[in-house]
């Protein structure tokens, strides 16, 4: 069964909204604070001393990034396990991260824990060593389900690797804008990028998803972007502006000068808007076995909307 994302609702409403095509100087003026307020790597990592009880300098830090780039790097104080799951999930309550996705590998509790599993015939790369490309999570989800924000916390990093990069979405689609507004409308076509059914011997356990690159909230006035760099199990819609569009985010991509690059130490761990990210390859030793806990929601991180409506 094809799933349809409906890019009407999200386009409705766009009045004054920076990222309505009809409107020229609310992008102007966004596009010019977006790039004044920035943040440089060094500033991206808070630390918390108690992530089960987050200081209002704490939260008020978190979300200021999040509104700045979409994301933010927490460091747990030693005092607390980075093993135990539980601090993840206290952490997304404190910022209205409540609606987790349960996803096809997720755990009992909805989190799941990406380590490389040795089993024959594993066709999923974030459950090995290998590295993968640019991506939003969630991008093959179904319309209601669509991710909006994720916690990625570090329990064990590998011996060595497995790098994260992060780009602010918003980036790429002021680039693809700034370049020619009718690729970013190709992109909000409802039908631009389809993602093919999941079918594993020969039974359908998820079908094709299709819908818009780029969208807007309607809550909050938010940018929600859906991409993947695969290059395999993807249909971009077959008209010469989507076909470019999708050309030069490749190009932005591979320019690589909008990443943040980091890697976790045990600890620590991003949370974010469903920013794009990659991670490289790694090396598991015997003693230093790379485990991470993911969990997706369906919300963005409270406090960060464009229009501000969504609860602090």
């Amino acid at each position: 069964m094809t799933q349809m994302i409906d890019n009407r609702v999200a386009l409705s409403g766009l009045a004054g909204s920076p990222f309505s095509l009809d409107e020229a100087e609310a992008y102007r003026s966004w596009r010019q604070q977006k790039l004044e307020q920035r943040p440089v790597i060094e500033e991206l990592v808070v630390a918390v001393e108690n992530p089960f009880e987050l200081t209002a300098m704490e939260k008020s830090r978190i979300q200021d990034l999040c509104r700045r780039c979409n994301a933010a790097i927490y460091k747990v104080s030693d005092e607390h396990p980075a093993i135990d799951k539980r601090l993840v999930h206290q952490l997304g309550l404190q910022f209205g991260l409540t609606h987790l996705d349960d996803n096809l590998r997720s755990d009992e509790d909805d989190i799941t824990s990406l380590t490389v599993i040795e089993q024959q015939g594993n066709r999923y790369i974030p459950y090995t060593d290998r590295p993968i490309s640019w991506h939003t999570d969630g991008y093959y989800n179904s319309p209601q389900h669509q991710v909006r924000g994720f916690i990625l916390h570090c329990a064990q990093p590998a011996a060595e690797g497995g790098n994260n990069s992060l780009i602010d979405h918003e980036l790429v689609y002021m680039r693809l804008r700034d370049e020619n507004p009718a690729l970013v409308q190709a992109l909000m076509h409802p039908e631009a990028m389809t993602i093919p059914p999941n079918v594993e011997a020969g039974t359908e356990i998820r079908g094709a998803c299709v819908g818009p690159v780029f969208s807007v909230d309607a809550l909050t006035g938010s940018l929600h972007m859906r991409y993947s760099a695969r290059k395999r199990n993807i249909d971009w819609r077959d008209d010469e502006l989507t076909r470019e569009a999708a050309d030069l985010i490749t190009e932005i991509l591979d320019i690589d000068d909008l990443a943040y690059r980091y890697r976790l130490k045990a600890g620590e761990g991003v949370i974010c808007n469903n920013v794009l990210h990659r991670r490289s390859g790694f090396n598991d030793s015997r003693n230093e076995k790379r485990l991470m806990y993911r969990a997706r929601y369906y919300d963005r991180v409270a406090g960060t909307g464009l229009n501000r409506q969504d609860s602090e």
